[in-house]
């Protein structure tokens, strides 16, 4: 289970800090479509928080699409656009054949003849073919940088030609088209997802909407925990987005027992200000070239060269193989 962690005593409210916990939990799958999160009072004895507090949290959770109410039952993570549910393990050792035999049985029970599923299939292989021949990926407006991480690191792992848009201008883009899979992060996945619901009345048209997973952090966050109290860490990142979450992400780990700065890439200034006052800097691997140059800038008045660490990626790698399954491509080759 994860575990949220409240600084009761730091300027950001204690419900933002749970919102924002949450919300990077699910955009980084560590709660996958279909779970069933805390109720108010298991996450009141862990929080401290007060569970009005909390059902005020999840209230903002379902308004934000991040997740949906099931009377009776409980709070689960919403799945959205065309993102398949996470199958159990036993689930997954069934053979492949014993799963297709499964499913004409299905079909067949329902009434469906051979024929009927058999075009059925072919139907639904081709609009999914369709829709990859097209890939958009779709952020917004304000945090372009994070469509811009998204590109590279996909055009890194794909090879095939990609379009940024901004989610303002999906619709009248999507007007235009007559087949796309649009990506997406799940901060913005309900955004795009109700953009395309609309433009799919048209039965000619063929969109298909994939929340990609982001990175966990793991790594960043466990070496954040152990830096000395009134450490200075600097954050740096194409993703203004990126930067605000992290800051309410350390806040609740940390408190106010580390200065933190943030500076997205191209701004010149406060990146040189971060350089010359950070002991250790975090950067996303798209900033890579842009803080090497400004830390060869900066060294010569520098008393202590920063530590830097680069970040390994901004997508989970597991969402970018999925990915290319869904496109109709091969899994990349395993290294060894």
């Amino acid at each position: 289970m994860v575990q949220f962690q409240i600084q009761s005593d730091s300027e950001i409210p204690a419900s933002t800090q749970l919102f924002n916990q949450i919300c990077f939990a699910i955009a980084s799958r560590q709660f996958s479509p279909g779970y069933r999160l805390p109720s108010t009072r298991q996450l009141a004895m862990q929080t401290g928080l007060h569970r009005n507090t909390i059902s005020k949290v999840y209230e903002r959770l379902e308004t934000a699409g991040f997740v949906e109410a099931q009377m009776g039952s409980g709070i689960y993570v919403r799945a959205l656009g065309q993102e398949p549910i996470p199958i159990s393990k036993e689930q997954a050792d069934v053979p492949v054949e014993e799963l297709i035999e499964q499913s004409l049985d299905g079909f067949l029970q329902q009434g469906y003849s051979l024929g009927e599923v058999k075009s059925m299939l072919l139907a639904a292989i081709k609009e999914r073919l369709r829709a990859s021949s097209q890939l958009i990926v779709t952020v917004p407006q304000h945090d372009l940088g994070a469509g811009e991480i998204i590109v590279q690191e996909l055009d890194l792992a794909l090879s095939i030609p990609i379009k940024l848009i901004p989610l303002e201008e999906l619709d009248a883009s999507l007007q235009r088209r007559a087949a796309a899979t649009i990506v997406t992060v799940r901060y913005f996945a309900k955004e795009a997802h109700d953009i395309v619901e609309a433009r799919q009345d048209d039965d000619l048209k063929a969109f298909r909407v994939i929340p990609i997973d982001i990175y966990n952090y793991s790594d960043e966050l466990e070496l954040i925990k152990e830096l000395p109290k009134e450490g200075r860490l600097g954050l740096v990142s194409l993703s203004s987005g990126t930067l605000g979450v992290a800051e309410v992400m350390i806040s609740s780990l940390r408190g106010d027992d580390l200065y933190v700065m943030t500076a997205q890439c191209h701004d010149t200034q406060r990146l040189s200000a971060l350089i010359r006052h950070s002991q250790t800097i975090i950067s996303d691997r798209a900033s890579c070239q842009t803080l090497r140059a400004a830390m060869a800038e900066a060294e010569p008045d520098l008393i202590r060269r920063p530590k830097v660490i680069y970040c390994k990626t901004y997508i989970d790698t597991q969402s970018v193989e999925l990915l290319r399954r869904e496109l109709g491509m091969e899994a990349s080759p395993v290294k060894a």
